[in-house]
């Protein structure tokens, strides 16, 4: 696994091993990501995204729980700030680091996750 440039990414709202006990071939039917990698890209993102309340200090705002959102609409928001369509420092740094595969297994994973 490679390092990633940023410590902050999604947002989670379950621990990491909620995928343990789920057998691989439910994991890889969920989508056309592997939720397992994705798991694996995603141990920076709790430093923003699974702090409840936390927000950025410039610009002022909270930070979205993202944890069991739709894949596509995470594949979509980490294209957009790949690409620069979105505007966040944090986030198009992190995203640039990510490869369109990558961002297949993010999105797998953190849509498999249940929001509280």
């Amino acid at each position: 696994m490679r390092p990633l440039s940023i410590a902050a990414c999604l947002a989670l709202t379950l621990p990491f091993t909620a995928l343990a006990a789920k057998p691989a071939a439910t994991t890889a039917a969920t989508a056309s990501g592997d939720a397992r990698k994705g798991q694996q890209l995603t141990y920076t993102c709790q430093g923003c995204h699974g702090i409840t309340g936390y927000k950025n200090a410039y610009p002022s705002y909270n930070v979205p729980r993202i944890g069991g959102q739709s894949q596509q609409y995470l594949v979509n928001a980490l294209t957009e700030y790949k690409k620069g369509a979105r505007k966040h420092p944090t986030m198009q740094a992190q995203s640039e680091s990510f490869s369109d595969h990558d961002i297949a297994d993010i999105a797998a994973f953190l849509s498999t996750l249940k929001q509280k």
